[in-house]
């Protein structure tokens, strides 16, 4: 993936985490849940405002207009639920999702030889780390196993 395109990538990832984070503001029954969602607003809002935007507009790249199709169907899929099976696919969809930012930001800070992109994305890697470290201990106080499937449940 070249500088453009991880940045293209990470904005569209970032304004999902926005309008996710919003919904689950809304949606959520449990407070840990929606202190995170409420994190995951302002931390990557943040985030594309100080770091991704300036870096998208150095590199000519266009800000998404649109959520991704994978993005559109994860939000139709939770604007579906309500109550606890809302709170664990949004727990597991947070999971998922920075555990494969995580390895998009090491893989790019590895692979940039652009010293500002480089920067820039040591300092989402931080951020998402501390994502995911949040998330993970949510799951375990709701009991959503950490590889998809819910603890106590029969599986299908």
């Amino acid at each position: 993936m070249n500088d453009r395109d991880f940045v293209k990538n990470a904005l569209e990832g970032g304004d999902a985490e926005v309008q996710l984070g919003q919904l689950a503001q809304q949606k959520s029954q449990s407070d840990d849940v929606k202190q995170f969602a409420q994190k995951m607003v302002q931390d990557h809002t943040q985030m594309d405002d100080r770091l991704m935007k300036p870096l998208a507009k150095q590199l000519g790249v266009n800000p998404p207009k649109n959520l991704s199709k994978k993005d559109r169907q994860l939000m139709a899929k939770l604007e579906s639920l309500s109550g606890a099976q809302f709170d664990d696919e949004y727990i597991r969809a947070m999971m998922k999702d920075h555990r494969q930012d995580l390895k998009d930001f090491k893989s790019e800070a590895q692979m940039t030889q652009d010293p500002n992109v480089k920067q820039a994305v040591q300092q989402g890697e931080t951020v998402i780390s501390q994502h995911l470290q949040m998330i993970e201990q949510i799951a375990q106080s709701h009991n959503v196993d950490t590889s998809g499937k819910s603890k106590g449940q029969p599986s299908m």
